[in-house]
């Protein structure tokens, strides 16, 4: 008897041993399992200084000359002097229209002038002979009257003769088409021996010595442009030009002017910069990026991946002295290349959350870790 309750005591404390343990070990592992769940994550400090300020804008390029050829007469397309994509200089031949016809208005509008030279060379020595025999009172002033209107209705179909000749000459030239100034063909639509009609399509010649790159910007945009000028900076400003390609164009171009209105359906106004094309690299139609640069002093600046948006506001996630995490809202401005300007709501040395703003919330505490946001814009500046 004695013996079974010794053992029986000694089953009920190897439970409760085994028990506490147990109890022991979950707990440790609760709070190994709490201190895993603070994430570690990069936080930067709001930093103010000053910097550069760059702004994209889509720009439309355009040659300064880009004129439409047309044919100005009827006839059959004879002869292609150029080809597309050829540079041709001022003068030069570029197509002819068969010519027969207008040859042929011309040479009787000249047969016409001659014959009215002749009825007037006639009228005027009636008129003379007229004179003489009023003067002798052989025949009444009336008819030497008659026989000046006559001079003056022969010399009036001169004039008449020699209209129609001078508007036969240019309808004989408009069958010869040379290059207006100095550029580059277009498509030629038509081939010999289309049939053309007055106003047709002949082709499209653009001047790209130099190109027009015209940009909208907001009216706010506008407001600060001007009033830098103001403050000493030049109108004629310099812009750069991305490409389609993402690369920068060699040449700077300088803004010439603005519309002299905003858009009332964008709110926006168009600028017109000029750039050199001694390459000709750039052609009519083409589109890339004018660029902007503003210096802005005493900016406030914070990435764009450290920021999230809810109904149209933007936060950040600010890291308090206890390492906890408290929601922010602020009013970004302008952007340089992945950081924003912050125009209110975040002052100079508040940390806050650079990555991970996905996968943390209101009051989670975490572990910082801190990175330079000055070496983190130069980085970024030199990539862009």
């Amino acid at each position: 008897m004695k013996i079974y309750r010794s053992a029986q005591n000694n089953l009920f404390f190897s439970v409760f041993i085994f028990g506490s343990l147990g109890l022991f070990s979950c707990e440790n592992k609760q709070k190994e399992g709490t201190a895993e769940l603070i994430p570690s994550l990069p936080v930067v400090e709001v930093i103010q200084k000053d910097t550069i300020l760059q702004t994209d804008y889509v720009a439309d390029i355009q040659a300064v000359k880009n004129v439409e050829v047309r044919a100005r007469v009827q006839g059959f397309l004879e002869k292609i002097f150029v080809d597309e994509g050829h540079e041709v200089k001022k003068g030069q031949p570029m197509f002819q229209i068969n010519d027969l016809e207008y040859k042929t208005e011309l040479a009787k509008a000249k047969a016409a002038v001659s014959s009215a030279v002749a009825e007037a060379k006639a009228a005027e020595l009636e008129l003379g002979r007229t004179k003489i025999l009023v003067e002798k009172n052989v025949i009444a002033q009336t008819e030497y009257d008659l026989a000046a209107s006559k001079v003056k209705a022969a010399k009036a179909k001169i004039d008449e003769a020699l209209s129609v000749q001078t508007s036969a000459e240019t309808k004989l030239s408009y069958t010869f088409i040379r290059a207006p100034f100095d550029g580059i063909i277009d498509r030629i639509p038509l081939k010999m021996g289309s049939l053309i009609d007055p106003g047709a399509l002949l082709t499209t010649i653009s001047d790209v010595h130099n190109v027009f790159a015209y940009f909208n910007i907001s009216e706010n945009e506008y407001l600060q442009y001007k009033k830098s000028i103001v403050k000493g900076l030049k109108e004629d400003r310099i812009v750069h030009l991305l490409l389609a390609d993402g690369t920068q164009y060699g040449y700077d171009g300088r803004i010439e002017t603005s519309d002299g209105e905003f858009n009332e359906n964008t709110g926006a106004i168009a600028f017109r910069a000029r750039f050199p094309n001694p390459n000709k690299l750039l052609k009519h139609g083409a589109s890339g990026k004018a660029r902007l640069t503003a210096a802005v002093e005493n900016a406030i600046i914070i990435p764009q991946k450290a920021t999230f948006e809810i109904q149209d506001k933007t936060f950040v996630f600010v890291v308090d002295k206890n390492n906890m995490i408290q929601t922010r809202a602020f009013k970004p401005g302008r952007r340089v290349a992945q950081y924003y300007i912050v125009e209110s709501g975040l002052k100079p040395g508040e940390n806050i959350v650079y990555e991970g703003v996905q996968s943390i919330r209101q009051g989670s505490k975490i572990k910082p870790l801190k990175m330079n946001l000055d070496s983190l814009m130069q980085i970024a500046l030199t990539i862009n």
